[in-house]
């Protein structure tokens, strides 16, 4: 048993990253990319959680090489305008996600338990409870808690969603060759599009720079502890790689129409009731409760996370300009309090709101982040004089993020055209 516990805490940020990375709309992506092209393109949930493993080992690599934060890496380097414009898509990102992620956990306990009346109400008052629940687990127990109840639910989660692929008994041989032999179906044309959404849609956005603070809370602060990160992190990723193709193979044998979002994972419990017949409903009920230990964890996971890092760009700013020495950055630290109550409370107000144009600002900046992130990884990664002639990015990690760089491109710029598509005209 002490040995499992060992090893359980060797990987326990790397489960916080799964956690957090998979929610409501990986589930629905991952779902409708297979209701759409089949078990066929399971080889591209693999190759978007390499990518995502790639960007998170340079970020580690880089942290624990120069005992300094991403952030900080790019506050000396790009300056301070660069820390402002980061600062404001915190903000923006902050409150959309945050809505969303709310919105979801109503949306799902309302299928799992309808008290308030009705699904706007459920949705409301549920997410609201979520969003106190998360906020009071983290002022009371800090990281280790947090880390405790991230894990039972990460566990709910991995093992029902698994559990529910697996009955559906897909076939063994379409299985192997969709992981083994890449191929992209061509969907009248749209195979393209959700082939890289896929890619791009498993495993966390922003939350990708989260990790560096976790490891820091787990004692990692050496390049000696970069073995035991690069583990870590492939179990991590590994994990939210075998969640994402659960939820391909599950979406490839029922018909989702199109429009990711909470309401999704709803539809995809009631589809599989028909999909199993006399065991419908036993199966409906154990997909809802493993959809909404994604949902729960992820939001617990974003709650815990991202005041990290306000209050990191906070204490770059404010040491340059006070001229002192930063403050360390953690969950006691006011900065970080702030912004937690702040997210907890302030988006709210988008529950039951429709901020279509600035809506479109947010998928604007969602589709830069990822490319941005790469960009800074190989600039950063590869300074001899910022990170050390020795811990420059290895051939391996330059080939991964050049790709992963060309890929997310590609995926931003149809999200964007997405977003300023023109419905036709229709008269009624």
């Amino acid at each position: 048993m002490t040995r499992m516990l060992d090893k359980m805490k060797l990987i326990g940020p790397g489960i916080l990253v799964a956690a957090t990375g998979v929610g409501a709309g990986d589930l629905a992506t991952g779902a409708l990319t297979g209701s759409l092209l089949g078990v066929a393109i399971l080889w591209a949930v693999i190759v978007g959680a390499l990518f995502k493993y790639a960007m998170n080992e340079g970020l580690t690599r880089w942290q624990l090489a120069t005992e300094t934060t991403l952030l900080e890496g790019c506050f000396r380097y790009f300056g301070t305008i660069f820390l402002l414009a980061f600062l404001a898509y915190l903000i923006l990102w902050t409150y959309f996600v945050s809505a969303a992620l709310m919105s979801a956990c109503g949306v799902v306990m309302h299928a799992i338990l309808p008290v308030f009346g009705s699904p706007e109400n459920d949705k409301w008052y549920w997410g609201i409870l979520h969003s106190l629940v998360a906020v009071a687990l983290v002022f009371t127990g800090g990281y280790r808690l947090f880390e405790k109840v991230m894990t039972v639910c990460i566990g709910v989660m991995f093992v029902t969603v698994v559990l529910t692929a697996i009955a559906i008994q897909p076939n063994l041989l379409e299985v192997l060759s969709g992981i083994f032999w890449p191929t992209i179906p061509h969907a009248d044309g749209q195979g393209i599009n959700w082939t890289i959404a896929l890619l791009g849609g498993i495993g966390g956005t922003l939350t990708i720079l989260c990790y560096g603070y976790w490891i820091r809370e787990e004692g990692r602060v050496s390049l000696k502890d970069l073995p035991t990160c690069r583990i870590d992190l492939a179990s991590g990723y590994l994990m939210t790689a075998i969640f994402g193709m659960a939820m391909v193979v599950i979406g490839s044998e029922i018909v989702i129409e199109k429009g990711a979002s909470s309401k999704t994972i709803v539809v995809i419990a009631e589809k599989l009731q028909e999909v199993f017949g006399n065991y419908g409903t036993p199966m409906k009920w154990v997909f809802l409760v493993g959809a909404w230990g994604a949902v729960a964890s992820s939001l617990l996971g974003v709650w815990q996370s991202v005041p990290y890092l306000f209050a990191d760009v906070y204490e770059s700013l404010t040491a340059r300009f006070a001229k002192r020495d930063r403050h360390p950055v953690n969950v006691r630290s006011w900065p970080y309090r702030l912004y937690l109550i702040s997210m907890a409370f302030i988006p709210i107000l988008a529950l039951s709101t429709n901020f279509k144009s600035l809506q479109k600002i947010y998928a604007i900046c969602g589709a830069l982040l990822i490319p941005l992130l790469a960009i800074v990884l190989l600039i950063l990664g590869n300074s001899s004089r910022m990170i050390g002639r020795e811990n420059r990015n290895p051939l391996w990690s330059n080939a991964l993020l050049g790709v992963a760089l060309l890929f997310f491109s590609v995926a931003g710029l149809l999200a964007l055209a997405e977003v300023f598509r023109v419905e036709p005209m229709t008269v009624k």
